[in-house]
């Protein structure tokens, strides 16, 4: 996994089509790679809202307690997870438009790889503050969308006019679940699982 992530950043089209010529199982992808890449904004997230926390003007700084940090993160991962196993089955159906075949497993490593920046920026927050978070998070968006532009076509072995097409569709399905993650945890929010605050 790691000389795939290291790759993804030095040189991506040759790691792209590395990526391609595995093979391996969804639950083999999730548990060696989805699950861990996962868990570095969740677990980051815990540490920073229940260490850190964040300042807003001159007050103390604002903490989640332990309870409602750990649920936080849970539903997040969960998210996280279930957001990759959306994107990897819209690439998988998508593909036959575009004459490829990958498998179901070969679309969740996509999904998986593509979203790696932003898996990886979430060590920012390990320190809340609003704009390193904002810094850090343009730069993983910037990246993903240069990762799925640049990785498609050469993942899916498909002309760079058709897969700007496929990409886009893509990126349009993967802002549509992320409304749908944040709407979701507005409604929750509204059960009473929401953060609950140490001061």
């Amino acid at each position: 996994m790691i000389h795939h992530v290291v790759g993804l950043f030095t040189h991506p089209d040759q790691e792209w089509r590395e990526i391609r010529g595995e093979e391996e199982t969804i639950s083999h992808m999730y548990l060696t790679h989805t699950l861990i890449l996962a868990a570095i904004p969740a677990v980051s997230a815990f540490i920073g809202t229940t260490q850190v926390g964040w300042v807003i003007g001159d007050r103390p700084a604002v903490m989640l307690t332990m309870e409602s940090a750990i649920w936080m993160s849970i539903m997040s991962y969960l998210a996280m997870l279930a957001g990759v196993a959306v994107m990897g089955a819209f690439i998988h159906w998508m593909a036959r438009t575009y004459d490829a075949n990958p498998s179901m497993a070969q679309c969740i490593a996509f999904a998986t790889y593509t979203a790696t920046p932003l898996f990886i920026g979430g060590l920012a927050a390990l320190y809340p503050h609003l704009w390193l978070g904002m810094l850090i998070g343009t730069a993983a968006i910037c990246y993903t969308v240069y990762l799925l532009y640049v990785g498609l076509p050469t993942f899916m072995n498909i002309p760079s006019d058709e897969g700007f097409l496929f990409s886009s569709s893509v990126l349009a399905v993967g802002l549509v679940v992320l409304v749908a993650i944040m709407a979701a945890t507005v409604i929750i929010w509204g059960l009473g699982v929401g953060p609950v605050y140490t001061n």
